[in-house]
């Protein structure tokens, strides 16, 4: 073999997840290989939804727009007893996070959008038709053993290695020989998509119909998707066959056979979780971490999640910002709330796939009844069953108090905000792929030492002193908004008011990934985030490419 190739980070499996790390690397201008053994994204019904959450990755990502092209937001999602009638309607409202919670999508082209986005970055590289033959660590890196179709073996040397390679992950399983706990589920499910879709129901349905559970749901482009849970005793492969198909859809369509059928496979629920994510410089992500049944549409969107955490940190690592040791947090960040995704996905399955018709019914009798009771309506209808992620360790910056502390470790809200008078955007677009400190009504850095500006410098972190929307100078607690060190912001939604407001905060330091770091008041600013640079900032001096990003404070306008 000849000289190993080198590059930061070697990615493992181009699917959606792999490659949305490789987007946001390419965002944080890091080198990145992604390599792939299919030579094309596999045509297979998988993924559906999409989340705020997931929205938000690829805004930061610079991709939102082009996935949403491919897309429908706000997508209800039904709920049906057994005798088919409708106990429950999910359509949150709430778009705190900036984008709405629920959106439908084809996975095969939102993978092709995902690919295409890479080419605006010379220094990422996709490899299809290659696959992994076998990685070796070291305290210095990682050595990759690579094959392509041809069958030439090369290797690449890796300072970090992401494994997206899927539920059945050789790196995982044979490699690291990681535990992936939980279980198979021993119902099959067969999944079946036609064009032209022959159903007016632009909604995702839930039938909870003990004679044959199942899935309806309408898709972009004319798609129509129906999920069908199969029996003891019917055979997955059988059940594909053409007039098997047009059984399962009689009742549910006419004339079935003239239905054009695009895709269709049969898929086992699994609920696992690796033991760990991360082993010393392979992480884990994706189906290859966690995987969940489908009930709750949280498969892949808690696969993005581990996207937005892992990325912004292997590049602050490699760029000399961050401990190397703080690799490690995106285990203690990820593990837990993934497994509370499969948990809750687990908890909706077995209610909403009952098959014993009495405790059905009884079930359908329960949901009936409390489906009037607005604080249950809302909890349902908000989709507040939902667990939100929040770190408690790791990358964050816990003072002792309890009120700021339960503010540390959740996604800050995302308003729009004007940064020039008449300009209005979302606050992640202003902000950009960096740390931000955000504070309200005043200036926490006013007489901030030198050396902890430099330190936030170093943290790639930009400040920015939001104030109400049209304010005058009498409006606010300074002398003066040419005294402000940070840029100005109008707060034109009073989202930004209303928050600081409700929490008691001055200020907030927010993460790349938009997660809450740190909190305080302006009093204790210097002390907290000094704290904090402290502990996550590596040594060394600041980097060379790191310039002033942060604007000037605008005048505000009269």
């Amino acid at each position: 073999m000849t000289t190993p190739t080198t590059v930061p980070v070697l990615i493992v499996g181009a699917g959606p997840v792999g490659v949305t790390i490789a987007n946001l690397l390419g965002t944080y201008g890091v080198r990145a290989l992604v390599i792939d053994r299919s030579p094309a994204v596999l045509d297979y019904p998988r993924a559906v939804g999409l989340d705020d959450e997931a929205l938000r990755t690829f805004q930061s990502a610079g991709l939102a727009d082009d996935m949403l092209r491919d897309m429908i937001q706000n997508v209800p999602m039904r709920m049906y007893t057994g005798s088919r009638q409708c106990f429950a309607e999910i359509l949150p409202s709430t778009r705190e996070f900036g984008w709405f919670r629920r959106n439908l999508f084809s996975q095969p082209l939102g993978e092709a959008t995902l690919r295409q986005g890479l080419a605006r970055f010379p220094e990422v590289e996709l490899r299809v038709g290659v696959e992994l033959l076998d990685l070796v660590q070291d305290q210095d890196g990682v050595t990759a053993t690579l094959r392509n179709l041809a069958g030439v073996e090369t290797q690449v040397r890796a300072s970090y290695v992401v494994a997206c390679d899927g539920g059945r992950s050789l790196v995982r399983e044979r490699i690291l020989k990681l535990p992936y706990e939980g279980r198979t589920h021993a119902a099959k499910w067969v999944v079946i998509e036609c064009d032209a879709d022959p159903l007016d129901a632009p909604y995702t349905a839930l039938h909870c119909e003990p004679q044959r559970p199942h899935v309806c749901l309408r898709l972009p482009y004319g798609l129509r998707r129906w999920e069908f849970m199969l029996f003891p005793g019917e055979d997955g492969e059988q059940m594909l066959a053409p007039d098997k198909v047009c059984e399962l859809l009689r009742s549910h369509v006419a004339e079935p056979e003239k239905l054009n059928v695009i895709r269709a496979r049969v898929y086992t629920h699994n609920s696992r979780v690796a033991g760990s994510f991360v082993v010393g410089r392979v992480c884990l992500a994706g189906d290859a971490a966690h995987i969940t049944p489908p009930w709750i549409g949280q498969g892949l969107n808690a696969g993005v999640r581990d996207a937005f955490n892992l990325a912004w940190k292997l590049a602050w690592i490699l760029q000399g910002r961050l401990k190397p040791e703080l690799l490690s947090s995106y285990q203690e960040e990820r593990h837990a709330h993934a497994k509370a995704m499969i948990d809750l996905a687990d908890l909706f399955g077995a209610v909403l796939s009952q098959r014993n018709r009495f405790v059905a019914w009884l079930r359908d009798r329960f949901f009936l009844s409390i489906r009037n009771i607005p604080k249950v309506r809302d909890y349902v209808l908000q989709m507040k069953f939902k667990p939100m992620p929040r770190f408690t360790r790791g990358i964050v910056r816990n003072s002792g108090v309890a009120q700021r502390d339960e503010l540390v470790g959740r996604m800050f809200i995302q308003p729009n905000v004007e940064f020039r008078c008449g300009f209005t955007q979302r606050l992640d677009d202003l902000v950009g792929p960096r740390f931000a400190l955000v504070s309200w009504r005043s200036d926490p850095l006013a007489d901030a030492p030198a050396s902890l500006r430099e330190s936030l410098a170093r943290l790639g972190c930009d400040h920015y002193v939001a104030l109400r929307s049209r304010c005058g100078a009498r409006d606010w607690g300074s002398p003066a908004v040419e005294a402000i060190t940070g840029a100005v912001i109008q707060d034109v939604e009073n989202s930004l008011g209303l928050w600081f407001q409700r929490t008691g905060v001055d200020w907030v330091l927010i993460r790349p990934d938009r997660f809450i770091a740190a909190v305080g008041a302006a009093s204790d600013a210097v002390p907290e985030l000094t704290a904090f640079c402290g502990d996550v900032l590596a040594d060394g001096p600041v980097p060379a490419s790191e310039a002033q990003h942060a604007a000037p404070a605008d005048a505000l306008a009269a």
